[in-house]
């Protein structure tokens, strides 16, 4: 049983979009790889049939995945998420505690949504995981690879 995955309706679309460029292109060009390669002879000792076999193997377990991420997919409107709490698809502004003048906003989105250069984090990362349901005026501690942050919730809302 795969979890249940949330999506913005442009997520959604966006994973449509890469599984059928993925049926109905890449598939079909590993395909031709395979068969060029084929053609030149002894299967054994053809750097060209093990590398589009590869490629093959790995377009069609990004087929599967997508497939199940679709299938198991709840897309969300963003515009009725609650600003209550830090949920889903809300957007918040932090105060980094240790440099007080240093403001950061995030978007929390699903795994499969996330864009950091987009200010986009996951909601199963370290900082998404402990700001989930925090409210305002809420002073967080996170624990990340690069070591321990402190932050106060200063504001909820949805983009």
């Amino acid at each position: 049983m795969t979890d249940r995955i949330y999506l913005t309706r442009d997520g959604y679309n966006r994973l449509k979009e890469e599984l059928h460029v993925l049926v109905h292109q890449t598939r079909r060009e590993v395909l031709e790889k395979i068969a060029e390669a084929r053609a030149h002879g002894d299967l054994s000792e053809n750097a060209e049939y093990d590398a589009a076999r590869e490629e093959q193997s790995h377009t069609e377990a990004r087929i599967a995945d997508l497939e199940n991420k679709l299938a198991s997919a709840t897309i969300l409107d963003p515009k009725q998420v609650k600003t209550d709490k830090v949920y889903i698809f809300t957007s918040v502004k932090l105060r980094n505690l240790d440099i007080e003048e240093e403001i950061i906003e995030y978007t929390l989105v699903s795994s499969e949504e996330s864009d950091s250069d987009l200010g986009k984090i996951s909601v199963r990362s370290p900082v998404g995981r402990s700001l989930i349901g925090k409210e305002v005026g809420e002073k967080v501690h996170i624990s990340v690879p690069k070591g321990e942050l402190y932050y106060e919730i200063l504001e909820i809302f949805v983009k």
